[in-house]
């Protein structure tokens, strides 16, 4: 027989037993009603059909994408090194020049056999007015003119290349020369990279994970110190490497120089999302009752407002999540996520 609350305490038991005793027996019982009730619920998540997304995670390490090899064109002894490893320089800043003193007066030089070709070519003309020189001999000159000045052109040419100016904003990556050594006609003097959107990730990738990446595709970038940043598949080979078998893409980073705190050499984790057209149920992993002998996973459910388990075949199955083969027009699925252990259920193939 039930009492409310005011027939207790006008009741003869609030003379037996102190108020304090009568507070604290209410309490109880009350955190028993609530308890009990948190013991018999369960969570339920609707799940529905959705492309498969398969998460591909690497690290690699930031690199240039690109580097230049800074030479002279002509020989000669190194006078001025305005730059070393490691600095930065802008675009058109001189970094290194040779002795110009032999470049100069050959450039001289031909100038002055350019002027005396063309004094010629005026000599020949008023003999010719005189009858005292031919037409052939004019073409000579005219001939010597033009191969004076293609020499002057190619000295003028030289005497320019003997300066190294920087071709855009970068930084030196390696000094292969010093000061008053003779410098060699192609031989590389300084290595330098481009500071502007030439930065890169070099992953490898298997021959599977290979096609689901294309050019141009999204991805996102984790560097340290600087948290997750956006990039983009820049190069993808066409072949896989001979020793390891597999392929290394380069993930161009977008809008970063290396002022930005980012150093090249360091490592990078790369993310890549790649949906295809496979549909599943995606369930958190721990909504996954058990296996059964056929492979197939079990999984609680609710249906017509009663809780029963379900035998579906797996797709895949990762630390976070299992993945259940569906198809696009499936229905939903309401999952019991959490409290399914304490049910008494039954199999529904």
């Amino acid at each position: 027989m039930k009492m409310n609350l005011s027939n207790y305490l006008s009741s003869d038991l609030p003379k037996l037993i102190s108020r304090r005793t009568l507070a604290l027996f209410i309490l109880l019982a009350c955190t028993a009603e609530a308890y009990n009730s948190t013991n018999e619920g369960y969570q339920i998540t609707q799940i529905s059909p959705e492309p498969y997304t398969q998460i591909i995670q690497r690290t690699g390490k930031i690199d240039f994408a690109r580097v230049v090899n800074l030479s002279f064109k002509t020989t000669g002894f190194l006078t001025e090194l305005k730059i070393d490893e490691g600095d930065v320089f802008d675009e058109k800043q001189l970094l290194a020049a040779l002795d110009t003193s032999e470049l100069r007066a050959e450039k001289n030089a031909t100038y002055a056999r350019l002027l005396q070709a063309k004094r010629n070519i005026a000599r020949v003309k008023t003999l010719m007015k005189k009858n005292l020189s031919s037409q052939h001999e004019l073409d000579d000159a005219l001939t010597a003119v033009e191969t004076a000045r293609a020499a002057y052109r190619v000295a003028y040419y030289n005497l320019d290349k003997s300066q190294i100016y920087a071709p855009f904003n970068g930084v030196v990556l390696k000094r292969n020369t010093e000061l008053g050594e003779l410098q060699s006609p192609g031989v590389g003097a300084l290595q330098v990279a481009n500071l502007l959107n030439n930065l890169i990730v070099s992953v490898a990738l298997t021959s599977e994970e290979i096609s689901l990446v294309h050019l141009g595709q999204k991805v996102k970038v984790h560097i340290t110190h600087l948290g997750i940043i956006e990039g983009q598949v820049s190069k993808i080979p066409a072949i896989a490497d001979s020793r390891s078998h597999l392929f290394t893409i380069e993930v161009a980073l977008s809008d970063t120089s290396i002022s930005k705190s980012i150093i090249v050499g360091q490592l990078a984790e790369i993310i890549i999302y790649s949906q295809s057209q496979i549909f599943v149920y995606r369930l958190p992993i721990e909504a996954l009752n058990a296996v059964n002998k056929h492979g197939q996973a079990l999984i609680a459910v609710e249906k017509n407002n009663k809780a029963q388990q379900q035998a579906h075949t797996i797709f895949k199955m990762d630390n976070d999540f299992l993945y259940l083969q569906s198809h696009e027009n499936s229905n939903s699925i309401d999952v019991i996520t959490q409290g399914w252990n304490k049910l008494s259920l039954d199999l529904v193939e």
